[in-house]
């Protein structure tokens, strides 16, 4: 029946979505929803399984759907993206999943924070460690809640002739969606390569 359960969750959820929306789908959402208090961790990652299976069914149909009817514009699907007439194509993917492993990868808190950070700060030191588990409890931390608290310690050439005010805010806006979305402190060693020479 539990399991009956978790399948229905996300069904209900997922049914009438976007492909693209699917797909972007973060496992966060059980912390989020404090599912992850009620479910050993075989059950969790049976749910996750369940999860990445309909992410990885969801990128093959949107697949076979663009070979068939060729890949669906915003004019053939309508204003809100979805074609009245059929299933598949009510997914407007098509051009965003071109090229796309059907193995669809879903990434840690971890290291999604290492992925922006790399990105937007070009960082010649980067180091990510998690210490969530020192704050479980914590005001704020709801639940069993994980992946919240994070020491990150850059090193860039980008911090060159900022303030670490400044620093620390280009940082915090590299991560503004995850700190909207369950990550809650962030403890930031920031340097420039100058800097971080003479230590």
């Amino acid at each position: 029946m539990l399991t009956r359960g978790l399948a229905a969750l996300l069904v209900e959820g997922l049914s009438g979505a976007l492909a693209v929306e699917i797909l972007k789908i973060s496992p966060d959402f059980i912390q989020m929803l404090g599912l992850n208090q009620s479910l050993t961790p075989s059950r969790s990652n049976g749910f996750l399984n369940m999860l990445k299976l309909m992410q990885k069914k969801t990128l093959e149909l949107a697949i076979e759907a663009e070979s068939t009817t060729g890949p669906v514009t915003e004019k053939d699907a309508g204003i809100d993206g979805r074609s009245p007439g059929n299933k598949i194509s009510e997914v407007k993917v098509l051009n965003d999943v071109k090229g796309t492993s059907p193995a669809v990868e879903i990434k840690s808190r971890k290291e999604t924070i290492r992925q922006k950070i790399e990105t937007m700060l070009n960082p010649v030191v980067l180091e990510v460690e998690d210490v969530s588990y020192q704050h479980a409890g914590h005001a704020g931390v709801q639940g069993g809640a994980s992946e919240t608290h994070f020491n990150l310690k850059i090193v860039s050439p980008i911090f060159d002739g900022k303030t670490l005010v400044k620093r620390h805010r280009l940082v915090y806006d590299a991560l503004q969606e995850e700190l909207q979305n369950g990550l809650h402190a962030l403890s930031i060693v920031a340097k420039t390569p100058t800097e971080a020479e003479k230590l």
